[in-house]
């Protein structure tokens, strides 16, 4: 099986390179906002399967550029459909990493079929790609996996766990908390992989909520963090809480299992190992 990899730098694709190990694993070099250079790449190796990983994440880093986010996340995507489906003599299994974003905050656990509504501009941006992905499937076996929340030591502090971590090292004595009554479905980075990879054995359609389907108030894990660090928190309680959890059940169904450590003892154990 040749299977093509867009974004394999990233910290998702680190991880799925070395758990899927396959030898015709291909990795995209290019721009993916380029044409010219994605379409040589498809064209060049007539792929078996590709998951496309490629985006601008943080939320920051969109709003600050809204346009060129919008060429990578949307036109980025649209050129590999273009490309797959021009150059490919074969149907090709196409995953694309999504995000939760796309659906709208509401009490309950979102299922795959609720309403979307992107909370955010990268979750418009998420949202346009897969509409492309949906009605584009002349030469591509769709699948989209919408992905909740994670972490990793890698993740910059524009992400919500490493800025925690950055408060919580600081030299600081009291930590005054803001916006962060909020509830978020979060998963180990090792099992969005084995996600993907279970998708890519059952030759998966559709779209896939990617998630622990357990929220967790980003308050209580800052407590519990500070367990370590036993720093005075001040919460400045936000008027409007947020929640964002996921209904994994789909997911579920291929064979997949979440890991059994709670993810607030992952990252505790994540600090002890330092």
């Amino acid at each position: 099986m040749k299977i093509g990899i867009t974004g394999s730098s990233g910290i998702l694709g680190s991880n799925l390179r070395k758990i899927l190990n396959y030898q015709n694993f291909l990795s995209f070099s290019g721009k993916i906002e380029n044409y010219s250079d994605v379409y040589k790449w498809v064209k060049k190796n007539q792929f078996d399967s590709i998951i496309h990983l490629a985006a601008i994440v943080p939320t920051g880093d969109v709003n600050k550029n809204k346009k060129y986010s919008l060429k990578v996340n949307v036109d980025g995507t649209k050129n590999l459909i273009n490309a797959i489906n021009l150059y490919s003599k074969n149907k090709v299994w196409f995953f694309y990493a999504s995000t939760s974003h796309v659906y709208k905050f509401k009490t309950e656990k979102i299922k795959e079929t609720d309403i979307t509504k992107p909370v955010s501009y990268y979750g418009k941006t998420k949202m346009m790609a897969e509409n492309y992905v949906k009605k584009k499937e002349n030469h591509i076996t769709p699948c989209i996996g919408r992905i909740f929340s994670f972490t990793d030591k890698k993740q910059n502090k524009s992400f919500i766990i490493p800025k925690i971590f950055g408060e919580l090292k600081s030299k600081k004595k009291t930590i005054y908390a803001k916006n962060l009554n909020h509830i978020r479905d979060f998963l180990q980075i090792k099992d969005i992989a084995f996600a993907i990879t279970m998708m890519l054995k059952n030759n998966s359609k559709g779209v896939y909520n990617i998630c622990s389907s357990k929220g967790i108030n980003l308050m209580d894990l800052m407590i519990e963090l500070n367990k370590k660090y036993k720093k005075k928190i001040i919460f400045n309680k936000n008027k409007h809480k947020t929640i964002l959890v996921g209904v994994n059940q789909k997911l579920m169904n291929l064979g997949w299992r979440p890991s059994k450590t709670s993810y607030i003892k992952y990252l505790l154990n994540s600090i002890n190992e330092k």
